[in-house]
């Protein structure tokens, strides 16, 4: 059964909408970006941010989900509406536009099997290659967004493992700010802000006395975030 029986606006112009997914990752003290090369003409062979044409029966937000599915196997990750992208020729194409998003996932927990098979690379975010349209700018707008966001809000935990070390926590905000921050005045801030729980573990790959892990306690983040709390690090 079709969405919609009766187009009642068949007289107007027509244009296809698209969402492009910006996917950040984090692995090895850098933030990464999953990016493929594009597979469909005009502009065939060109890199790419993931997206897809959005089909008349689901929400922009659902076509976004089906993105990250389809290319990674993954679902409950965070994303986020990013901004439309819709100057008049932005795509050789057709008239399109672009409703972008940006998501958080955690690089370990992704199905590499299904990236390979759709021709799917991580890059670093320093090493990224051009990119097809205005890929560019929604890279850079999702990173100043994410730049924002993480100032009042834990993100960065999203592309963590469940458990981490506070070296690797700082790695992330160092990647993410694109700076170094003083070990002993994050140490004391992270710590101080009671969203942690040590645990009973060591992450012994880094050193002989290893580094106690963490699992960042979200229940307690939300409690506080109610009162007025602000998660701000960098």
């Amino acid at each position: 059964m079709k969405p919609f029986q009766k187009d009642f606006y068949s007289q107007e112009d027509k244009m296809y909408v698209a969402t492009d997914c910006v996917i950040f990752g984090f692995d090895e003290g850098n933030l990464k970006l999953l990016i493929f090369k594009r597979r469909v003409k005009p502009l065939m062979g060109t890199w790419s941010l993931i997206g897809s044409f959005v089909k008349l029966d689901e929400d922009v937000k659902e076509a976004a989900k089906r993105v990250l599915k389809e290319i990674t196997g993954l679902e409950n990750v965070f994303m986020e509406e990013l901004k439309t992208y819709g100057t008049t020729f932005r795509d050789p194409g057709y008239r399109t536009i672009s409703i972008a998003q940006y998501a958080l996932i955690r690089i370990g927990e992704y199905d590499k099997e299904l990236v390979e098979r759709h021709g799917a690379h991580w890059y670093d975010i320093e090493d990224v290659p051009d990119l097809v349209l205005e890929h560019n700018q929604m890279v850079k707008d999702a990173l100043i967004r994410i730049r924002r966001k993480a100032r009042y809000k834990p993100i960065g935990f999203e592309l963590l493992p469940e458990k981490f070390t506070i070296p690797q926590l700082q790695r992330l905000y160092e990647a993410v700010y694109h700076k170094e921050i003083d070990a002993r005045n994050f140490r004391k801030k992270v710590l101080s802000l009671n969203v942690l729980v040590k645990l009973d573990e060591k992450d012994m790959s880094t050193s002989r006395r290893g580094a106690f892990l963490y699992k960042f306690d979200r229940n307690k983040y939300l409690k506080l975030q109610d009162s007025g709390f602000n998660f701000e690090i960098g």
